[in-house]
């Protein structure tokens, strides 16, 4: 790829990967952490299908961390937290 390709964004769009998911008390979690001032930081979304309807709760940190693997696990983690302290309230 020449200078002015890389300089200029040029190329093949990059496709952005699915943000990876866990489960936990029938909520599913999904990590989405992304890259700001040259740290990762902390955000989510929380979902569960209530009624039939699929509510969605998104949540961001203040949490800035080095690496995307330690904020992908810190945000998994801070979303079980938010999930055991409010439950089904949290959509409320």
């Amino acid at each position: 790829m020449s200078f002015f390709k890389k300089l200029f964004g040029g190329g093949a769009p990059k496709a952005e990967e699915p943000a990876p998911t866990s489960e936990h008390e029938g909520f599913t979690i999904h990590a989405t952490p992304y890259s700001h001032e040259g740290q990762w930081q902390m955000c989510g979304v929380i979902e569960k299908e209530i009624g039939g309807e699929l509510k969605s709760h998104r949540f961001i940190r203040a949490d800035r961390f080095a690496g995307k693997t330690e904020a992908l696990e810190m945000t998994f983690l801070k979303a079980r937290q938010i999930i055991d302290q409010n439950g089904e309230r949290l959509f409320g």
